[in-house]
């Protein structure tokens, strides 16, 4: 994982997201609704907005899929691997869990661009770090076995969040070993120039020039 720079909210997210979601919400709690919609009203669902269960929460935030993988270069936010067109599917992760935080559900800054694998993985939970606040340096890489390791010198607490992370989202297993391997080997053989590999996995890309792993005349 590497740091992700927030991408500023799209000119339309909050007719396209923002306030079709804030309505569904209010009529999900009895409320009347804050837009107009084709179709019949929603049915109550909670009492409280904070009780609403997570599944009941219309998927407008699909509509933005195309602005973040443009905002984000197609890179899925946890794997640092790019998400390829066709074959590959991305998905928006919500930062914080959409059942944890109804007031976040539909906010451009609660999302994060990621492969199904990586959201799946992630889950409803909150120990995953945030990649708008990792720092460089956090993760590393092993370039023997392409195995992600916390850092040197990181505070206890960070090498802890680190590993957590790691663990959770299995960023060791073998099929991201594999990609890992096969993108640094593929570079190291000359298949692939630096660009290339910067592009589609930047935190091997980044990994191979901090340990002086790149061929020479790349930077």
């Amino acid at each position: 994982m590497i740091r992700v720079e927030p991408a500023p909210e799209p000119a339309d997210f909050d007719r396209k997201v923002r306030q079709p979601g804030l309505s569904a919400i209010a009529e999900l709690v009895g409320e009347k609704p804050l837009v107009s919609r084709p179709g019949p009203r929603r049915k109550k669902r909670a009492n409280r907005r904070e009780d609403i269960p997570s599944s009941e929460f219309p998927a407008y935030w699909t509509v933005v899929i195309d602005d973040l993988l443009l905002a984000y270069h197609r890179i899925c936010a946890y794997v640092s691997v790019y998400i390829e067109p066709v074959v590959g599917i991305a998905t928006v992760d919500h930062m914080i869990p959409k059942s944890s935080a109804w007031d976040n559900v539909y906010e451009w800054r609660n999302y994060r661009l990621a492969c199904p694998l990586m959201n799946s993985r992630k889950g409803m939970v909150s120990v995953v770090l945030d990649p708008f606040e990792v720092e460089d340096g956090w993760f590393a890489l092993d370039l023997v076995s392409f195995q992600v390791v916390p850092g040197v010198d990181l505070a206890a607490t960070v090498t802890r969040s680190v590993t957590d992370c790691i663990d959770r989202l299995r960023l060791n297993g073998q099929d991201c070993l594999t990609l890992r391997k096969d993108y640094a080997v593929n570079y190291w053989e000359g298949d692939i120039s630096f660009a290339y590999l910067k592009r589609r996995a930047p935190f091997v890309a980044m990994e191979l020039r901090r340990q002086g792993r790149v061929r020479e005349g790349d930077s």
